[in-house]
């Protein structure tokens, strides 16, 4: 392609176009040089899964710790060191370890009861507009905070603004969420707001802890000492992004593709296909579509030398359909297995929330395919411009529901 094609532009994924772009360069160019361009500097692209899986989980060769993400591409990442995301090893397990304690099953399984509660009040307006259009996107836009919001002990009638807030950081470059003053603007006012409510929570739990994860890092101990109050914020940050971008997007993403085939009726059916097809719902959506490291020393990547320094972009989006690994893989098929997606990456950086996404996945589509007997596409999805966030912004369906009603 040689470099023809701007891989760090969001309106690529707008259009629909990027799995072409990225089957293209599995065949002919899986590791590729996109050139600079303006201020940004140039960048190393992967496309292949065995090459996505190499480059996230060798932390010796490449590191986390000066940006994962292509927006911060050129700039230090202010989280480096204090947020799991871009911390390494060995100072990332230490700091891990007790935020996975306070995710592992029987943690999270205290708080699953208003979990689902959330994903049942997250569903009520699909059982009010049975017969008529609804937006799926609209539906879900709350799913991260009825997941999230126990697990942080956020109060329900702040998850509205928090959804808002999230969504200025994940998809900064969308003319519907971008604020006037441009992409700089919209980031630095998501970032600074959610930044300024965690550090209030924060307070909070250090006068009053209670057995949610943000008193668990509010009140443990690293290296010998309280963990930073920046670092705790910058944590709790990491887990709300996350969810805003896994949770919306996989189901609205899944179901837009099931109703656009005529293949939701059937999966319906096969109620035993839950657990895979969540699985199979994760790599098909693949919601967060990269992440970025750079190069520790040269490293050899296929038949390319990578600098020392320079960024390399693991497209997980791209590994996730890789022929290689996944038969018919642009096809979604609820029953596949094997299914090693990369969805929640790869290695010691391995989603810590991952474990709630599922569960809060299953709940939701568990509930969706018992309720819902088809859904039909009342007009065309329209993709999110996002060069990250691999979601939609309106995805208008009709549904028919089980037992008659319309």
């Amino acid at each position: 392609m040689n470099g023809l094609v701007d891989l760090a532009d969001p309106g690529l994924y707008a259009t629909g176009e990027a799995h072409m772009v990225f089957h293209a360069l599995r065949d002919s160019d899986p590791v590729h040089w996109q050139p600079p361009a303006g201020d940004r500097p140039g960048f190393w692209s992967v496309t292949r899964y065995a090459d996505v899986d190499r480059v996230l989980s060798d932390y010796e060769a490449f590191t986390s710790e000066r940006g994962t993400l292509l927006n911060l591409l050129g700039r230090p990442d202010p989280a480096a060191g204090r947020q799991l995301a871009a911390t390494d090893p060995p100072r990332h397990d230490r700091m891990r370890a007790p935020v996975q304690q306070a995710l592992n099953a029987r943690a999270v399984d205290r708080h699953m009861s208003a979990v689902d509660a959330a994903v049942d009040a997250v569903l009520e307006p699909v059982r009010a507009s049975a017969g008529s259009v609804v937006d799926l996107v609209e539906v879900f836009r709350l799913l991260p905070l009825a997941a999230v919001g126990p697990l942080l002990g956020v109060p329900e009638s702040d998850r509205a603004r928090l959804a808002e807030l999230a969504a200025m950081c994940a998809a900064e470059d969308d003319p519907d969420i971008q604020l006037p003053g441009g992409v700089a603007a919209t980031l630095q006012r998501g970032h600074r707001e959610l930044f300024a409510y965690f550090a209030d929570l924060v307070r909070q739990r250090l006068r009053r802890p209670g057995d949610d994860l943000l008193s668990v890092l509010a009140t443990m101990r690293f290296e010998g000492a309280p963990l930073p109050v920046g670092a705790v914020i910058a944590n709790a940050y990491s887990l709300l992004l996350g969810a805003a971008v896994t949770l919306p997007c996989v189901p609205a993403a899944v179901l837009a593709q099931v109703a656009r085939t005529g293949a939701f009726r059937a999966w319906a059916e096969r109620p035993d296909l839950l657990d895979s097809g969540v699985e199979e719902a994760l790599r098909f959506a693949t919601p967060g579509m990269h992440f970025v490291r750079h190069a520790r020393r040269p490293v050899r990547l296929g038949n390319h030398y990578i600098d020392s320094g320079q960024p390399v972009v693991a497209w997980l989006t791209a590994a996730n359909r890789d022929p290689a690994v996944f038969h018919d893989p642009d096809g979604f098929r609820p029953g596949r297995r094997p299914n090693r997606h990369l969805a929640f990456g790869s290695g010691r950086h391995y989603c810590v929330g991952s474990h709630v996404a599922r569960r809060t996945l299953r709940l939701l589509f568990g509930r969706f395919l018992a309720e819902v007997a088809d859904l039909d596409l009342a007009g065309p999805p329209v993709r999110v411009h996002s060069v990250f966030l691999a979601g939609f912004k309106h995805v208008p369906v009709v549904v028919r529901l089980r037992g008659g009603l319309a």
